[in-house]
């Protein structure tokens, strides 16, 4: 068993990382996710890795989908400006398939905002950020040891749906320590992507019957070709109205079909409250506190927290509001995922958002007041 240790969030996501498999990373310093390059860079040429600090955001989100492409996993990090410089290859790696991981931990914005303090502003960034349809999957951990944990479920969920991965943390849990005790590294699954087989054609974006195409390393021997437009089975560009439909529709029904398997959640319900809180990342922890403080003084309530935000598990949202009055979405911004709980929740139960977007950490007390004047 590995003995306890103090760890920073942000050391927990590189520990995973490589313990995930990841052996190239690419990224640009950037408050106050910089940590994460400064560990990356220690820790990977121990395990034969490499680490390169790029000119920008643009070219570490590019340099990481060039080096997935030769079969490597990958990560960069960043935060609020540096993610809005990424779109575009995130776009890239969508539309390609490209597994990759990217790390964004949260700070106030817009433009440069408060760099050094928490928020939870980016939640719709990750999920439309970048143009067109297009799917992603976003975890948002709470604590340093499931940044650790929940970066390995990054890497197994973009290595076997071929698509990006965002883990959305806040400053908050990036520069949080905690005592963790990490789970031996015999014992973890690790998932690696699909590879076609040698000796037979091969269509980089021909889909086995779970939807995913199997992806050959540049290297390997296999000649095929990679574009942002919309391209057919070859992966050569297309127009055909045909074609780009069943594509777009692929892409999201790769991650849709398998839904259970990507929604992670947590939840701690009873069998006769009569109200439930809805939060995630940092805030839940202050949701928690709130939570005994409330059950103390009579009110019954509950918790959900969503622990996979993107896709959202909507079908578990759906059945959590036919049992409630209220539903109270806590989080730090203005009350972004509270639209997409509304949007599911709506027709069932009162939707109220509860939001702090000072700079500070969303704090119990100020939970709990703003859930007594609403009921």
């Amino acid at each position: 068993m590995n003995e306890p240790q103090l760890m920073l969030g942000n050391e927990a996501c590189v520990r995973g990382a490589i313990a995930a498999g990841m052996r190239f990373f690419a990224g640009y310093p950037i408050t106050p996710s910089t940590e994460i390059a400064e560990k990356s860079a220690e820790l990977l040429p121990r395990v034969k890795g490499k680490f390169i600090q790029m000119e920008d955001e643009l070219g570490s989100m590019a340099a990481i989908l060039g080096a997935s492409l030769t079969g490597t996993k990958v990560m960069t990090a960043t935060s609020g400006p540096g993610f809005s410089l990424k779109q575009e290859n995130i776009g890239f790696a969508a539309m390609t398939e490209i597994p990759c991981v990217i790390i964004n931990v949260q700070r106030g914005g817009p433009s440069t905002g408060l760099p050094t303090q928490p928020a939870q502003q980016d939640v719709m960034q990750t999920r439309w950020g970048t143009h067109g349809d297009h799917p992603i999957i976003v975890i948002s951990p709470s604590s340093v040891l499931e940044a650790y944990i929940y970066t390995i479920k990054a890497y197994n969920l973009s290595e076997k749906f071929r698509t990006p991965v965002i883990v959305l943390m806040e400053e908050t849990i990036g520069h949080l320590r905690e005592k963790v005790v990490l789970p031996d590294t015999s014992t973890l699954e690790i998932i690696n992507r699909k590879k076609p087989e040698k000796g037979r054609e091969y269509n980089p974006y021909k889909a086995d019957a779970d939807g995913i195409p199997p992806l050959a390393s540049f290297g390997d021997g296999f000649h095929f070709h990679v574009t942002g437009l919309a391209h057919n089975e070859k992966g050569y560009p297309s127009t055909n109205p045909e074609n780009y439909e069943a594509l777009i529709k692929r892409l999201y029904n790769k991650l849709y079909d398998h839904i259970d398997e990507i929604s992670l959640y947590d939840e701690e319900q009873t069998d006769d409250a009569n109200y439930i809180v809805i939060s995630y990342g940092g805030s839940a922890r202050s949701v928690k506190e709130s939570i005994k403080d409330l059950r103390k003084s009579g009110i019954k309530i509950d918790m959900f927290r969503p622990i996979t935000i993107w896709p959202s598990p909507e079908r578990k949202i759906n059945e959590i509001s036919k049992k409630y009055k209220k539903i109270f979405v806590v989080e730090m911004n203005m009350g972004q995922y509270c639209l997409e709980i509304q949007r599911i929740a709506g027709k069932n139960a009162e939707v109220i958002p509860i939001n702090k977007v000072n700079g500070e950490l969303i704090e119990p007390d100020f939970i709990s007041q703003s859930i007594r004047r609403s009921i």
